[in-house]
């Protein structure tokens, strides 16, 4: 497998950060209910360092993206299907950027940032966003924050089915290799005629 993209499927750099991230999106679904439910100290620590690895891996896989654009869809899509395609990945970037953003900004915002610190892997304090922490009325902009980061994590489940259900009737359906350009082990579809 080749390391950047070609016109026939994706490079092993796209491949890897595309399932790196959808796994931690996935634990990150579970955490975010688990850590809520049990008021985990621990569980948000985890969370808030997850969720920064994943905006530099979604930054990274955008600028990426931008270096090596992905290969083409197959040219038996009529167009409404190219351009959902289209929205429904870019609609992907910005959910896993503005999700992160969304909860730093949260805890930027939140008078508890003034006593808690946010220690990305235990490694480094996390600094708070500028200007947020000197908001008059800071509780209740971070109650805001708070539910903008949850509506765009709530989101990620109707992005997530449609993705998945996409990728699927490609492969079932259409019998293309939009699926097995993203699970390479996959054997290639051979299309009937």
């Amino acid at each position: 497998m080749r390391l950047t993209n070609s016109k026939d499927g994706f490079g092993i750099l796209a491949v890897t950060l595309h399932w790196v991230i959808a796994v931690a999106i996935l634990y990150m679904i579970w955490l975010g209910n688990y850590m809520t439910k049990a008021e985990d100290y621990a569980a948000y620590q985890l969370h808030k360092s997850l969720g920064i690895t994943i905006l530099a891996l979604s930054l990274l896989r955008l600028l990426i993206r931008f270096i090596d654009p992905p290969p083409p869809l197959p040219e038996h899509m009529p167009w409404w299907e190219r351009l959902g395609a289209h929205l429904s990945h870019w609609a992907f970037y910005a959910l896993m950027i503005g999700i992160p953003l969304s909860g730093w900004a949260m805890v930027s915002a939140s008078p508890n940032s003034d006593f808690v610190k946010t220690r990305i892997w235990g490694w480094f304090e996390l600094p708070l966003l500028p200007s947020l922490p000197t908001l008059a009325n800071r509780e209740a902009i971070s109650d805001r924050l708070e539910d903008v980061h949850g509506l765009l994590a709530t989101s990620v489940y109707f992005l997530l089915a449609l993705h998945v259900l996409a990728a699927l009737k490609h492969h079932f359906w259409d019998r293309d290799n939009v699926l097995t350009r993203m699970l390479p082990f996959l054997p290639k579809q051979r299309k009937s005629s």
